[in-house]
């Protein structure tokens, strides 16, 4: 090798070294011991003859991008580099809306169909209807190859501009034209609230988002004002969200001057005890029963672990995903984004609930394995007492005080879902009963899917290449009643209404609802025993206070 090289090399390594630490310290970064400065010698020697001597021309940001990501995969598995697209798309899930049309959509055999126009929204005000067809999106037809992404791009966009949509209904020979002006969409965290039975309010929190504190409070209060007395939070599917949002949730329904979580890292920045303060917790005085699953993670575990540790409700469901790690979102000069794990976070007793990823390849695969680990495993696990006295697990996400397994779809009830057909004879047997059901109410008492109905969805399957003997379309009558009525109340009365249907033969969502009055018995019992919180587990360099 030519002196030269070396030389050109190492100023590549400190170009790299400066373009890999714009905002968070390349000073730092290159002001380090002689050792990391090798590695970057080494890093850019490499570089160099990639780009000098390699068969084909090198995509400079490709190399580094995958540089990049080689780089953290060594870390954790929630250390990543988002590029600018998907950083993009990354934040807007965090936000409290976003500007568009306003349709709940999926795309089916190639064709793009609106489930339900969003009261309120610019597709409910000028008409569109569940069931149509989007055929073509300013004036070009929508592809059967089309994905969702694709969709958002198309249908969203500034607020105030307009998009052309096309849509075919029904019978009709000719498409529907629909100018629509875009508006702000709100993203709602809290999808679904309602009092499910009398005196039982139930809510799902489906993200932990800029909003989710408020938008609680606010259906709570309804529910409250509707004579709730009991609360069920479902937060199954919750993959979490934004660490402060769990906080505030978890504001509203623990004891004031209780610790919720904290955190420990490296850094003194990092570390931070955040408590109840006495002005929100509003609902304290609520028997809590808390569902969890395999899909509830970070923020939704937070939540979860503070009303367990402090025995303040019951934790049912399956065990949750396991992920204890706080990320930092450092934002870089080119519009991407690095999200470092930067801290560690505990919950009031002292639990760490992440999930060994040292297998990074069965790592989230691992977490659907079980709807709950056998006496073996969680005899080799940390334990914990809650002040109450009971026995809590850290190591390997939150374990439910009750455990009721979850659903498991067959191969036939996937078969249908599949296939569609329900939503297609749900859109032609809901318009004669618009006259004869007025309220959802009405509608869920007393209306059942008869012999006839039944029979058209049979149909529709075979129609689809779903056949179904005897004895099988028996063995899921129960079954196809039941979704049949969910997708028919769903367009008459929208999503909230398909789901109430659906939740309806929900079997850990109604087991959960048995469980009220053992908790309010732990809500009796520990209104009388005193507060305290596990001891953290590193040196005291947090920061004191509540943020």
């Amino acid at each position: 090798m030519s002196p030269a090289r070396p030389g050109r090399a190492r100023r590549a390594a400190y170009a790299l070294a400066l373009a890999l630490g714009v905002g968070f310290g390349a000073a730092r970064l290159l002001g380090a011991q002689d050792d990391l400065r090798a590695q970057l010698d080494l890093f850019g020697v490499v570089l160099y003859e990639i780009q000098t001597q390699y068969v084909e021309t090198v995509d400079n940001q490709d190399l580094v991008r995958g540089a990049i990501t080689g780089l953290l995969e060594t870390l954790d598995p929630h250390s990543v580099y988002l590029p600018k697209e998907r950083y993009a798309r990354f934040t807007e899930q965090f936000r409290e809306n976003y500007s568009g049309i306003g349709i709940q959509f999926e795309v089916r055999r190639g064709e793009l169909i609106v489930i339900s126009p969003l009261e309120g929204t610019p597709a409910f005000r000028m008409g569109m209807r569940a069931g149509d067809r989007i055929v073509k999106v300013d004036g070009k037809p929508v592809p059967p190859t089309i994905n969702n992404e694709e969709v958002f791009r198309l249908l969203r966009g500034p607020e105030g501009s307009t998009v052309k949509v096309d849509v075919r209904r029904g019978a009709q020979p000719d498409p529907i034209a629909f100018d629509l002006v875009r508006a702000r969409i709100p993203q709602e965290s809290v999808r679904y609230a309602h009092m499910i039975r009398p005196g039982v309010g139930y809510v799902r929190v489906i993200r932990f988002a800029s909003a989710t504190g408020l938008e609680l409070d606010r259906a709570l209060e309804k529910l409250k004002a509707q004579g709730m007395k009991q609360l069920l939070v479902d937060l199954r599917f919750n993959s979490g969200g934004l660490l402060h949002q769990a906080v505030e949730v978890s504001d509203l329904v623990l004891p004031a001057g209780q610790r919720i979580v904290y955190t420990r890292g490296r850094l003194r920045s990092a570390s931070a005890d955040y408590y109840t303060d006495n002005k929100n917790a509003k609902y304290t005085d609520l028997p809590l029963v808390v569902l969890i699953d395999h899909g509830s993670a970070s923020a939704s575990e937070i939540f979860a672990g503070a009303v367990q540790d402090l025995d303040r409700g019951l934790v049912v469901g399956t065990t949750s995903f396991g992920k204890g790690l706080v990320q930092n979102q450092m934002q870089l000069s080119d519009g991407s984004a690095l999200l470092l794990t930067v801290a560690k976070y505990y919950t009031p007793s002292g639990r760490l609930i992440q999930r060994d990823y040292s297998d990074r390849e069965s790592y989230q695969i691992d977490a659907w394995k079980e709807d709950a680990a056998p006496e073996s495993v969680l005899a080799a696990r940390p334990k914990f007492t809650t002040p109450g006295g009971r026995t809590v697990y850290g190591g390997g996400g939150i374990t439910p005080d009750v455990v009721v397994p979850s659903q498991r779809v067959s191969q036939r009830q996937a078969q249908i879902e599949q296939a569609g057909a329900l939503f297609e004879t749900a859109t032609r047997l809901a318009p004669p009963l618009q006259g004869r059901y007025a309220r959802f109410e009405d509608f869920l008492k007393s209306y059942q899917p008869d012999e006839t109905a039944l029979a058209q969805l049979r149909q529709e399957l075979e129609a689809d290449s779903a056949r179904f003997g005897d004895d099988d379309w028996q063995n899921e009558r129960e079954y196809v009643s039941r979704r049949l009525k969910a997708e028919i109340g769903g367009n008459l009365f929208g999503l909230d209404a398909r789901y109430r249907v659906d939740i309806t033969g929900d079997k850990q969502l109604q087991r959960a609802l048995e469980l009220f009055p053992e908790a309010s018995k732990l809500l009796s019992s520990a209104g009388t025993l005193p507060g305290k919180a596990g001891k953290p587990p590193l040196d005291e360099t947090a920061t004191t206070g509540r943020r």
